[in-house]
């Protein structure tokens, strides 16, 4: 099963998502966030595969998530600038983002992570 890990370096959540990885012997694509943002496209598949809303892709604890006001403009925004804006900056997703051949799994949630890569 080929795995990519959509990771930014310094949050403390993503390190605990590789050391999860690493723990159970589950070999992964390592891809930096800030270096290699995910594109509207790409967005857009993850987004119908997780079968999550959109708006769970943001990064609503982030800094730039606060500092656009985006709690209070999202609700307005059409998908298509959602998307836009996801892809303009990485530090507005969510993170880590495990994507597979099937799936596409949001934030670091030991269970979920179990349950699907055993």
């Amino acid at each position: 099963m080929n795995i990519t890990l959509v990771e930014y370096p310094k949050c403390t959540t993503c390190k605990r998502g590789k050391k999860w990885l690493e723990e159970h012997n589950i070999t992964y694509i390592d891809r930096d966030i800030k270096e290699q943002n995910p594109t509207a496209e790409e967005l857009k598949k993850w987004q119908k595969m997780s079968g999550l809303p959109l708006k769970r892709f943001f990064n609503t604890s982030g800094m730039l998530y606060r500092e656009m006001d985006l709690k209070n403009k999202l609700p307005d925004m059409s998908e298509e600038e959602q998307l836009k804006l996801l892809a303009y900056d990485g530090m507005l997703v969510k993170r880590p983002i495990l994507v597979t051949e099937n799936t596409v799994l949001i934030g670091m949630k030991e269970k979920e992570w179990e349950e699907y890569l055993g």
